[in-house]
């Protein structure tokens, strides 16, 4: 009974049905090539024009502005030895994606783009200076008229959204274990087993799919009333073992 408490979900807000019958493209409408790279506008663009609904990363930069980028550093997308939240949005215009002609999107510019036409998932990624980045992507957010929700791994971000706006559909993310191998084993166990939900009381959890049968926390939260979203699946194979824990699906590499 203690468990079940305190894995308990918040109570979700009035008219939030668009988010649980959509399929959401992560990072957009990629290509495992990166020929049409992640989290670019133009994989925003082909996502929103084949009427997917959207996942998306958000992180800040040294002078405040709100970018669209999932990695730390730009090692891998851009090939500079360098974290992006070190870098102004002046030097970030001047880096290409996986060596396309594609750039780094600003978030307004990702927000102006899609227009409203399909829900987005919007990811906080973990920063020191998170009530910043919450606070500007927020404010961002509520002059947006379309559908959306945001989620993120820091229990700190999801909570911050809990207090300062609470009508905004929230979501936590996790995954097994093994997916917290880089942080102290206390603090992966507690973000496996959702139990930092008695701290920030999310909608839903976006869990990795591979890890989530027989998890009891999912069951119960999801007995609660609470939605469960899988990531990242990759093929109709794992959509369909998917489908016996899952309301929500955010997919990359084949088309739902």
């Amino acid at each position: 009974m203690i468990y079940v408490i305190l894995v308990a979900p918040g109570r979700m807000p009035y008219g939030t049905d668009m988010f649980w019958e959509a399929y959401y493209a992560h990072r957009g409408l990629h290509s495992r090539d990166q020929s049409l790279p992640e989290n670019s506008l133009a994989a925003f663009g082909a996502a929103a024009d084949a009427g997917y609904g959207m996942e998306l990363d958000l992180t800040i930069t040294t002078d405040g502005e709100i970018v669209v980028f999932h990695d730390d550093m730009l090692t891998r997308a851009c090939g500079v030895d360098k974290d992006i939240r070190d870098c102004t949005w002046e030097e970030l215009k001047t880096y290409r994606l996986f060596g396309t002609d594609h750039r780094i999107p600003l978030f307004s510019e990702m927000l102006d783009l899609v227009d409203g036409r399909v829900p987005l998932i919007v990811e906080l990624k973990s920063t020191k200076r998170y009530r910043e980045l919450c606070s500007v992507a927020a404010a961002l957010l509520d002059v947006y008229s379309g559908p959306y929700c945001i989620e993120s791994f820091d229990p700190r971000i999801v909570r911050w959204f809990a207090v300062h706006r609470p009508e905004v559909v929230r979501g936590q993310l996790a995954g097994g274990l093994r997916s917290y191998e880089s942080t102290r084993f206390y603090q992966g166990l507690l973000m496996s087993a959702i139990l930092t939900n008695i701290y920030c009381r999310p909608h839903f959890v976006a869990y990795r799919h591979q890890d989530a049968p027989h998890k009891l926390g999912l069951k119960a939260f999801k007995g609660l009333g609470g939605q469960l979203v899988a990531w990242t699946v990759q093929s109709e194979e794992d959509e369909e073992r998917c489908r016996r824990w899952f309301g929500t699906i955010i997919f990359e590499y084949y088309r739902p």
